[in-house]
């Protein structure tokens, strides 16, 4: 997910211009391809999942039930949503040396409406949900995939663990500073079969973090794009 350095003050650039249909190709342009963002090096891609309403942990690299069906099997989390009652859980990753943690993603639902190939969810009833963490850049896909929501879910993601290098060079400069505050967005994509696309979302600097509100899972990643201009 390398960038090269060239690549960034042009981006920089279209940023700055407003879109208008003389600038417009004539063909169609192409779909973009996000550079997703990189764990650093220093980070252990290892987690710990917490399922908020009931304060239980798992430890990645083991399986383990919980309290309220939450469980943890390396970097996969699945639990129970309840159509009508609120579920959150919080996924945190460990330092290399594993005697801290940080968070990674928070994930709160309370009307799964939808599930695809099963059909409408009536209130009171569960829908089994799985979180899967890409080990090596800051990616989740939450499945069942295409599962819709009444009232949004609210999807939290951190990206703390890239450690500053957006752009995946190992030098933390003013490039990452730029790419940070007018590139960096949450994107998501349907299938691996599917195009990239950039989600409304708001994003907190010193948090280091975008909140987005979901009305479908799919997969979803920290990414930026030198194409990302909004017409």
């Amino acid at each position: 997910m390398h960038v090269r350095r060239a690549l960034i003050p042009l981006a920089l650039a279209l940023l700055a211009v407003g879109c208008s249909d003389e600038r417009q190709p004539t063909g169609v342009p192409p779909a973009p391809v996000p550079h997703v963002l990189r764990w650093a090096g220093s980070v252990s891609p290892h987690f710990i999942a917490t399922d908020l309403p009931f304060r239980q942990i798992a430890q990645s690299g083991l399986l383990a039930s919980l309290t309220g069906g939450l469980s943890l099997d390396r970097n996969t989390v699945s639990f129970w949503a309840v159509r009508g009652a609120e579920r959150s859980v919080q996924i945190n990753y460990l330092s290399a040396t594993g005697d801290t943690s940080a968070p990674f993603l928070r994930l709160t639902i309370t009307d799964p409406v939808y599930v695809p190939g099963v059909g409408d969810v009536a209130v009171g009833d569960s829908v089994l949900l799985t979180a899967t963490i890409d080990p090596a850049v800051i990616k989740v896909s939450l499945e069942p995939t295409g599962l819709q929501f009444g009232d949004p879910a609210r999807l939290q993601i951190w990206y703390g663990g890239a450690a500053g290098d957006m752009n995946g060079d190992g030098v933390v400069d003013q490039i990452d500073a730029q790419i940070e505050t007018q590139l960096l967005g949450l994107w998501y994509r349907e299938g691996a079969d599917s195009a990239w696309a950039k989600i409304p979302a708001s994003q907190s600097v010193g948090d280091k973090a975008f909140v987005s509100a979901l009305l479908h899972f799919s997969e979803y990643a920290v990414s930026f794009s030198e194409y990302a201009v909004s017409w």
